[in-house]
């Protein structure tokens, strides 16, 4: 809301607002919108100008000309008392604190200055107001008749280039309008306070620009990003040192990851302040981009010299497009990349994504750092600090698996939890906290913490169970040596190939990181080339075993395809193979139709078949001893119903049907088993069990 000092009458105006205000009626013709026919257009400003006669006369529309002639024998007056007027001593002041900051020239003053009581007196606005549909040349030119200079000085001060609007102290409205919305200060509380004595620059920004609170976290909370903070921070350090110019960090990822608090933290690493670009106005309403640049603007005029930092987050104010496609920054975009290269004080750029930035603008920043949801090791290290005397252990594991939780989700609702722990107990408090994250992740698209307890490894997996033309005990061995082997595990659905990748991940200490089509796949072209790219790079910090379950989606044969986008997935799933250096898991039901060029990269293919005779007669009886039913024949059972198609998938949908409808004896494992093997139907050759 603007600041206005009231005026009684127009002996209480300050002589220099009395001036130009008489200037902008008189001079600029402001009388015509001013003074019409029935009357005054605006009767407060008429009142203040001391016109209380003709406001009140009822034979007005017979005396225009007079009103106007009293107004003009003020103006008279007013000019010839020019030389006793002048600006506010406080206004002065805090403008010559501003000039030895931003290096504003007399005449830049000059124009602040009247920007600045433009915004704080009520009559000068009103009289604004009456000079309407300026241009940028009109505007020139009205601004040189008001304060009486060149209007070459007045472009010169007005000019892209100028000190005046570099610094972001004012901005100009391009398209046409009155006076009063032509000029707009960076905002009105910085008009209002520059109007008191003794501010401080500092306290000049408040609105515009605020120094950032501490940082929560220190670097040592993003193990997964030293090698980028190992450049980033002696970078930084060397750019405050030498004063360099047009340093810029680019930080994205998802909401909630730490981008905020990782900026902090390297702010607190360099002993530097760190100052953050208001993302509300003084009102506390949400302020645009094209605002937010300005406060940028005067943030690198005021803080150059002093070795800070600046953190401009939630960049999509300035880079995403509008209704009609154009972002601020693209409209703008000599003005932008001008920004980019010559700030004087190294900046902080933060946003959930960078999809729709200019290219030209991206190629301007010095480091580009991606700032994901960080790896299973340091989640669960986070989850651990955040409630590990809250919730139980189970609790905590489920939240380090989930692959999509940021470190905010967690840190949000432990702190509802926390509020009301005085009437639960751990269990409750376990499950508070897994109901409050999962209804977060499920508004932001992703699965629920259990989503992945359906597949995993159950404490009785054992690879003896598993039909597979090699010695799956030995690959493991072999691969706790080397930690470097591309897999690809084929066949029927069912037979225990992701069981697989889960158990070697196991023996091997290393965590696995399972995904499948739908987690790759998208409907948007060229964004499944970055989901599987993501997934090998997250894998890759992590130390994970990567599994990419249902690969054929991303690997048919290159020969038959009909789309540019089907020949994109095989080519980035073929370099991402090729360049990984850990342990990856392609696993398939379909072999057949795989791109040959991929099959080539494969260290090892292994067959997973349906359970020999031997393996499923041995699963039938630990079965029949975990349900404690009796198995005297239970291979003879199985031949005699003739199943060839067992697979342990079989076993494990048997046993989760148990538990709503009971197997009371063999015969009735054995016929759910028939069950489930009658309705493959893909089943293949006996394998045995025939009379």
């Amino acid at each position: 809301m603007r600041r206005r000092h009231s005026r009684n009458s127009f002996t209480e105006l300050m002589p220099i607002v009395r001036l130009w205000t008489l200037r902008i009626l008189i001079t600029l013709k402001g009388h015509r919108s001013f003074i019409r026919s029935h009357g005054f257009s605006d009767d407060s400003l008429a009142l203040t100008l001391g016109l209380e006669r003709w406001v009140e006369d009822p034979e007005f529309v017979h005396k225009v000309k007079d009103s106007l002639t009293e107004v003009r024998q003020l103006h008279r007056q007013a000019e010839m008392d020019c030389q006793s007027t002048h600006v506010p001593a406080a206004l002065t002041r805090n403008i010559e604190r501003l000039q030895a900051l931003t290096g504003l020239t007399e005449v830049d003053r000059q124009v602040l200055a009247f920007v600045v009581l433009l915004r704080n007196d009520s009559t000068l606005s009103a009289a604004a107001r009456c000079v309407e549909k300026l241009t940028m040349v009109d505007a020139c030119e009205s601004l040189a008749i008001i304060l009486d200079l060149p209007v070459d000085d007045i472009r010169a001060s007005l000019h892209r280039d100028g000190a005046l609007l570099r610094s972001g102290l004012i901005s100009i409205t391009t398209s046409p309008c009155d006076i009063e919305d032509k000029f707009q200060p960076i905002s009105d509380d910085f008009a209002g306070k520059l109007m008191l004595p003794d501010m401080e620059p500092a306290d000049l920004l408040r609105s515009v620009v605020t120094p950032a609170a501490p940082a929560e976290l220190s670097l040592d909370d993003y193990p997964h990003l030293a090698p980028s903070l190992d450049i980033l921070v002696p970078y930084l350090r060397h750019a405050i040192d030498a004063g360099c110019r047009g340093v810029n960090v680019f930080l994205h990822g998802p909401p909630g990851t730490g981008k905020t608090q990782l900026a902090r933290a390297v702010a607190a690493r360099l002993g530097c302040t760190i100052f953050e670009i208001s993302s509300e106005d003084d009102d506390g309403d949400p302020q645009g981009g094209k605002k937010r640049l300005c406060g940028l603007r005067a943030a690198q005029c005021f803080f150059r010299s002093s070795g800070s930092l600046v953190l401009f987050d939630e960049v999509e104010d300035v880079f995403a497009g509008d209704f009609f496609g154009k972002s601020v920054a693209q409209a703008n975009k000599g003005w932008m990349n001008q920004m980019l290269e010559g700030n004087g004080t190294p900046t902080f750029w933060l946003s959930n994504s960078i999809q729709g930035i200019d290219a030209a603008f991206m190629r301007r920043f010095d480091l580009v750092l991606e700032v994901g949801v960080p790896p299973r090791r340091q989640r669960e290290r986070t989850v651990r600090s955040l409630c590990g005397d809250l919730v139980e252990e189970a609790s905590i594991l489920r939240l380090a698996d989930s692959e999509t939780l940021a470190p905010a989700v967690v840190a949000r609702a432990v702190n509802v939890v926390r509020a009301i722990e005085g009437g639960l107990d751990r269990r409750q408090a376990s499950v508070a906290t897994e109901r409050l994250i999962d209804n977060i992740l499920s508004a932001q698209g992703h699965a629920s913490l259990r989503a992945n307890e359906a597949t995993r490894l159950p404490p009785s997996y054992d690879p003896a169970y598993i039909n597979v033309d090699a010695d799956l005990t030995q690959i493991a061995a072999g691969l706790a040596q080397s930690r470097c082997g591309r897999l690809c595990l084929y066949g029927p659905p069912g037979t225990g190939k992701t069981a697989y990748g889960r158990w070697l991940a196991q023996q091997l200490g290393m965590p696995l990181m399972l995904k499948r089509a739908s987690d790759l796949l998208s409907m948007w072209v060229g964004q499944a080339e970055k989901n599987i790219a993501a997934a090998f790079r997250s894998a890759e910090s992590d130390g994970a075993i990567l599994l990419i379950d249902e690969v054929d989606s991303f690997l048919q044969d290159r020969s038959g395809a009909q789309r540019s986008w089907e020949i994109t997935q095989v080519n980035e799933m073929l370099t991402q193979m090729e360049a990984f250096p850990g342990i990856f898991i392609a696993s398939t039901n379909l072999m057949s139709g795989l791109d040959q060029a991929a099959l080539r990269r494969f260290d090892l293919k292994l067959k997973f078949d349906f359970l020999k005779p031997a393996q499923a007669a041995a699963m039938l009886y630990r079965h029949c001893e975990a349900l404690e039913i009796p198995a005297p024949h239970a291979a003879e059972e199985l031949a005699r119903k003739r199943l060839r198609s067992l697979t342990p998938g079989d076993f494990a949908a048997v046993m989760r049907r148990h538990r709503f409808h009971p197997v009371t004896n063999t015969e009735d494992l054995v016929a759910a088993l028939q069950a489930e093997c009658a309705i493959k139907a893909d089943a293949r050759a006996p394998i045995g069990f025939v009379h």
